[in-house]
């Protein structure tokens, strides 16, 4: 007995949460770690919450958060050193195709929310571990009830350490492997209503903020599930009359749903030659309250979950997924240096200056005036003499005591050089690549840029699995997306000029006597690649260095050229763009750059709008009469030819005709010698 759609979804919400529950017991003490690092070198005050802190109550609390510059400087080198993916045909034959994916990924990038989706994926797996972000597909337009087109677009998620969770069985660092995902969003009360129409019941979110600013909101959690679907299914090829022509695929599924399907195809000369089963692949999602599912959202565009995770550094201890950002190690000597200058700092409020220790009655009626001598600098202050208390008498004023300002302890100034040097050691010394040293030389430099890469090189690396899994997800989810014929899409160009593609085009080649489809997505199957190189800040002008070192090498005038251009078109400065465009446009007319589609179409209309050169007039005339001139000779030559075989053959005639002539000259003669020789007939014996 199958059953309802209620009790099916009743079931699915309940594996859901207990599901939800083992993930979140698994990974509850690494995602609250994050979110410490996070809070940590971010917001004011986070650096003293805790045990510390309440040691410190009362007390000056000072931040001298170094921690928090390093990661600028690791999200500033990321955001001058992006990354993105690049499609690549898995045969090397179809690279045409490659570059419109390539194209139409770049649009989709522009014309949405990309950059901001990475950026904040990137800076909150570099701060506390974990970040991520989301491709989804949606219409052009939602306002217009006619178009129904869809693009892709790629959104950001904040709080991900928090709010998004993997099956534990998913292995891989980009979760290729997962079958389940659950991603938690937040609303108000009221706004739950509004959007679901019920009282709201909570999904349960039990890995929180360690401490929050002012607060809790009162939050309702909703959650999307998404859940991978296999299964296998007997798929039929038929082969029609022409044997080159693809065989048709057809499913069982097909055929059952159309019992006549399959005389049909007999009919119409197609004949069964073999059978496969298949495993298919979809991917469900749900939107799920505490209490019940709220919307079956049915297979979303794409074979593949459409979540994309970030790691600062991921590491499998003890079976356990953990990761860390560039915080973790680095918390404890700043906070020993944080409380070590804070307690220098009260040392030094409490004991400014020496004290004089007075008796009551020596500052009996002048306690005014050494209240207010630090106000109004009296020249001198005044004491009372002291009597002694037997005779009475006035004792002679003596050297009068004062407190002294308590000594620095050895100790302390050990440790914050201790500390000063972890931190160095931990964030990989930003002083170093930040100081501009006078008689320091261009290579010491790039060497000192290089040795901080090191530190960044990891998260930049992790990013890029990252860039390449979204990739991929963005082309599975095209192919359900781009499915209009001949529908017209806009690209962008490796520099960023925008253009258009029409993908499914129908089209004929004529020197195969074949119709095809251009730029068919369903046919798509492309290598995903990114490119991470070094994020040093200083490698155009490194790359200048070199280029202008190689122009003293060379003699050649061209190579020069070439190598002057090269250097103009990674120099960086304000007012530059235009000079980099005009060296970019030369070399690519001397053919030493690669032109875009657009370069190569203005050329082209370049050289059919170009005058003729006069020279070139003149050359192409002088060719051509040449060509003349030569042709005239050659037929004067074959006529000459012909004469002189006309003349050899009247020879042979006439040398026919003599020969003839004697012949029948010797003919005569010889009747004529026979006659003679023959007697009359009387004669005759």
């Amino acid at each position: 007995m199958s059953m309802s759609k209620a009790d099916r979804h009743a079931k699915i919400h309940a594996e859901a949460m207990a599901d939800f529950d083992a993930i979140q017991e698994a990974q509850r003490e690494e995602r609250t770690q994050a979110v410490e690092d996070r809070r940590f070198y971010s917001i004011a005050g986070a650096q003293w919450e805790g045990p510390l802190g309440e040691q410190f109550e009362n007390k000056p609390r000072f931040e001298f958060n170094k921690v928090h510059l390093a990661i600028i400087r690791i999200f500033s080198e990321y955001r001058n050193n992006r990354i993105t993916v690049d499609f690549t045909p898995k045969d090397g034959d179809n690279d045409e195709m490659a570059d419109v994916c390539d194209g139409l990924y770049r649009a989709d990038e522009k014309a949405c929310t990309a950059e901001e989706a990475y950026d904040n994926g990137f800076e909150e797996a570099v701060g506390g571990g974990y970040g991520a972000w989301r491709l989804r597909a949606c219409y052009e337009d939602e306002y217009d009830d006619e178009n129904d087109k869809q693009r892709v677009v790629i959104e950001p998620i904040t709080d991900a350490d928090t709010c998004v969770f993997f099956d534990l069985d998913a292995k891989r660092y980009d979760k290729a492997d997962a079958k389940r995902c659950y991603v938690l969003t937040s609303y108000t009360r009221d706004a739950y209503k509004e959007e679901w129409g019920d009282d709201p019941t909570t999904w349960e979110k039990g890995i929180n903020q360690c401490q929050f600013d002012w607060v809790t909101a009162d939050l309702v959690w909703v959650c999307e599930f998404y859940r991978v679907e296999e299964k296998r299914e007997l798929v039929h090829f038929f082969r029609g009359l022409v044997d080159d022509e693809p065989d048709m695929r057809v499913t069982q599924q097909e055929l059952d749903d159309e019992p006549g399907k399959l005389a049909e195809l007999h009919a119409m000369g197609f004949r069964k030659v073999r059978e496969k089963r298949v495993k298919t692949r979809s991917v469900h999602k749900y939107i799920l309250s505490g209490g019940r599912i709220l919307e079956d959202c049915g297979p979303i565009a794409g074979k593949c979950i459409p979540i994309v995770p970030v790691f600062g550094k991921r590491l499998v201890v003890d079976g356990i997924e953990r990761c860390m950002g560039h915080v973790r190690l680095a918390k404890d000597a700043q906070r020993l240096t944080n409380s070590l200058l804070s307690w220098l700092a009260d040392m030094a409020g409490r004991f400014d200056i020496e004290k004089p220790l007075l008796t009551a009655e020596q500052v009996a009626g002048h306690a005014t005036r050494w209240a207010e001598d630090h106000i109004k600098r009296y020249p001198y202050a005044l004491i009372n003499g002291i009597a002694d208390p037997a005779t009475g008498a006035k004792i002679p004023p003596t050297t009068i005591p004062y407190t002294r300002a308590p000594q620095i302890p050895p100790a302390m100034a050990a440790l914050i050089e201790i500390a000063y040097t972890a931190l160095n050691d931990l964030l990989g010394n930003q002083q170093a690549g930040e100081e501009l040293q006078p008689n320091i030389s261009g290579k010491a430099v790039e060497l000192i840029q290089q040795r901080l890469d090191m530190q960044v090189f990891i998260y930049m690396s992790n990013l890029a699995k990252s860039m390449k899994r979204s990739g991929e997800i963005w082309l599975s989810m095209m192919k359900d997306v781009a499915v209009e014929k001949s529908r017209r899409m806009k690209a962008v160009d490796e520099n960023g000029a925008p253009s258009s593609v029409v993908v499914n085009d129908p089209a004929y080649d004529a020197e195969a006597m074949r119709e095809y489809v251009k730029n068919d997505f369903s046919k798509a199957s492309f290598d995903v690649d990114v490119e991470v190189g070094p994020s040093s800040s200083s490698k155009r002008a490194s790359t200048v260095r070199a280029l202008t070192a190689m122009t003293q090498m060379t003699a050649d005038p061209e190579i020069q050229s070439i190598l002057t251009g090269l250097a103009m078109m990674n120099m960086e400065g304000e007012g530059l763009g235009e000079a980099r465009d005009y060296f970019r446009a030369k070399l690519v007319r001397m053919g030493v750059v690669k032109p875009s589609e657009e370069e190569r179409q203005q050329l082209a209309q370049e050289a059919a709008n170009q005058p003729p050169d006069p020279q070139a007039q003149y050359l192409q005339a002088a060719a051509e009469e040449a060509q003349a001139n030569a042709k005239q000779a050659n037929a004067k030559t074959i006529d000459t030819i012909a004469a002189a075989g006309l003349k050899q053959a009247q020879t042979q005639e006439t040398l026919a005709k003599t020969q003839g002539a004697k012949v029948g000259q010797f003919v005569d003669l010889a009747t004529l010698m026979r006659d003679a020789a023959t007697p009359p007939a009387g004669l005759q014996h």
